[in-house]
């Protein structure tokens, strides 16, 4: 039976205009955009957006959703909730969990958890290490996201730091290569410096100065050459300092580029201003750097140098994170509240809202080759969010949906709020209450 759902007097945002008009859904596709739109059936839901906007759900190209091995933490089924709240529809998640996805059977497993426990739509990047190139050449890449290489700041084995075997795997791939840039002989050399003068408990703002900005340059730099000179296709993760952007161009589209960057939502937002009032609860690797990063990121973002905004939503416990520096681990939870975030940023006149849906939505669909998501097309998925921007709320730990249940966000009232999210044509989310439905499917890719 056909299930019909229509979004009406909606200020639809896609491929950078705003037009009013209505949505038809049919079950799982969106099957018309108009001025207005009126169906006969008696299978038919209407929603009045009120004239709120309605934007594509957000694809975050880079989460830790920490199962398996790691679910004290957190784990597919929560944070994929805690996402539907933030607007985000689908994720791509990373490998260093326990065990790391660096076989294909792990890979399999971890998609077979998905299947059961998503509510949002999922894939995953494959891990690359110093002896696994076999099992990356057994990867289909039109079924997995991409690989994760760790160039620094790595769990378990997953650093990959052999310079020959970086060299053949960006040789051996056409998979997307996406990067975490941090020069570990550096770090390790400022992180002595450091202990020597404050033994464990080193004060947090020193945590950009010993993941330095020269540690991201070297690293992303190096990265970037090889590409280059292998051809690889190359996506750079996290970008936190304003002198990377130096190494990125918007002289050809999206589609055509070679090498692209990613910016997360707190690099956006916080600076080594905030370590004195939030401490370890802002320690992300790469680190928070200063305010003169968090502008020329920005500008990259605005001018297309920068390409994705991404969350690296990485949760760790409140036990753990309130430790001293040196075992306080990096890492935060961002999904619920990236997108409101940037909202928050539109509003201080920073960013555009059709900016941010290219950034957020459209680009990491391109990126990515997602099939049929992140832009509102008739014939594409129906994975949709409405968002209020003018509906105040403060976030609290009674309206938090991480597992770890805590957010750097804490105290912060945001002006707009997400009134609905759709996953594949299925209302999964109205008004902080997740909805009894696992609509989440696997994304596929045009390759």
């Amino acid at each position: 039976m056909r299930k019909h759902t229509i979004i009406k007097n909606a200020k639809i945002v896609n491929e950078g205009q705003t037009i009013e008009g209505d949505i038809l859904i049919e079950n799982d596709i969106i099957m018309e955009i108009a001025s207005s739109i009126s169906v006969k059936s008696s299978e038919i839901t209407v929603i009045d957006a009120e004239g709120n906007y309605v934007l594509p759900g957000m694809i975050d190209d880079q989460v830790h959703f920490r199962e398996p091995g790691l679910t004290h933490k957190a784990n597919i089924e929560t944070e994929s909730k805690a996402a539907l709240a933030g607007g985000i529809t689908s994720f791509i998640e990373m490998p260093n969990t326990k065990p790391q996805t660096t076989t294909v059977e792990k890979l399999e497993e971890k998609f077979e958890i998905a299947s059961k426990s998503s509510h949002a739509n999922y894939s995953f990047m494959f891990g690359g290490t110093n002896d696994n190139l076999d099992e990356i050449l057994k990867v289909d890449s039109k079924t997995v996201a991409g690989l994760k290489l760790f160039l620094g700041s790595s769990t378990g084995n997953m650093l990959v730091d052999d310079p020959a075997v970086i060299e053949k795997i960006f040789s051996s791939t056409d998979m997307v290569i996406s990067v975490h840039c941090e020069d570990e002989a550096t770090i390790k050399k400022n992180l002595e410096a450091h202990i020597a003068e404050y033994g464990d408990d080193i004060p947090m703002e020193k945590h950009p100065i010993i993941r330095s900005e020269e540690a991201c340059y070297i690293s992303s730099s190096k990265a970037i050459e090889l590409a280059k000179k292998t051809g690889a296709r190359l996506h750079v993760f996290h970008l936190s300092t304003g002198k990377e952007t130096s190494l990125f161009s918007n002289k050809i589209p999206l589609k055509d580029k070679k090498i692209t960057a990613e910016v997360c939502v707190h690099h956006l937002w916080f600076s080594d201003e905030d370590y004195a009032r939030k401490g370890s609860h802002i320690k992300w690797n790469p680190a928070v750097k200063t305010s003169k990063d968090r502008e020329q990121l920005l500008k990259a973002l605005l001018d297309d140098r920068i390409d994705v905004i991404a969350t690296d939503h990485a949760p760790h416990t409140l036990e753990e994170k309130d430790n001293p520096y040196t075992s306080a681990p990096s890492g935060g939870p961002l999904v619920q509240h990236a997108l409101l975030a940037l909202l928050e940023m539109h509003h201080q006149g920073k960013i555009s809202i059709e900016k941010i849906v290219e950034k957020a939505c459209h680009n990491p669909a391109i990126l990515f080759d997602v099939e049929k998501r992140g832009y509102i097309r008739e014939g594409y998925y129906a994975d949709l969010v409405i968002v209020d921007l003018k509906s105040p709320w403060t976030v609290n730990k009674s309206n938090i949906l991480y597992k770890c249940g805590w957010s750097p966000f804490e105290g912060n009232t945001f002006k707009s709020r997400i009134t609905h999210t759709f996953v594949n044509g299925e209302l999964a989310y109205n008004n902080f209450k997740v909805l009894d439905v696992k609509a989440g499917r696997r994304l596929t890719f045009n390759r």
